[in-house]
């Protein structure tokens, strides 16, 4: 896998778009780390706390599915549950130019800057805070969940399996 480091700041865009709506967050800096599981390892918060955002083609448009990190996507579920009638992952090569000032693989689940329409799995509700990936593979941002919601406008649904020990 290809990831690529970029000049421009990712954190930069995000935190200033979270204070123009005055959202209280934390950013919490942590060593390299490139999945949702080793995060919440590296961290120690549990790995329900943390939304990984996955890219998926929704019957031919990109969207961000959001799961928690010790989740993962359930394509058929995600298909029905959106009465889509084709899921499928979006490849690297085809979302990586959609997120230009984030590393490959760390883009932060707000669809709203991105275009992009944004689905929560009813699993990640459950905890009044949520963390998710700044944009970097060494940074997360911690917010109260109903602050995200406001901002994100997410279709929530229930899409995801939790992963096998």
């Amino acid at each position: 896998m290809n990831f690529r480091k970029v000049d421009n700041m990712p954190l930069k865009k995000l935190t200033e778009f979270l204070d123009r709506n005055n959202i209280e967050y934390i950013v919490i800096r942590h060593s390299l780390a490139y999945n949702a599981q080793r995060i919440a390892a590296t961290t120690h918060i549990p790995g329900k706390e943390i939304a990984k955002t996955v890219i998926v083609n929704i019957d031919g448009r990109m969207a961000m599915a959001v799961v928690p990190a010790s989740y993962m996507v359930n394509l058929s579920l995600l298909r029905d549950t959106s009465g889509a009638r084709k899921v499928s992952l979006a490849s690297e090569m085809e979302f990586k130019d959609r997120f230009p000032n984030c590393e490959v693989g760390a883009m932060p689940p707000f669809g709203n800057l991105y275009d992009m329409e944004v689905y929560v799995a009813e699993s990640l509700i459950d905890d009044e805070e949520i963390y998710f990936n700044a944009g970097t593979h060494t940074e997360l941002i911690r917010m109260f969940y109903a602050d995200f919601e406001r901002l994100v406008e997410p279709v929530v649904l229930r899409f995801s399996k939790a992963l096998s020990a």
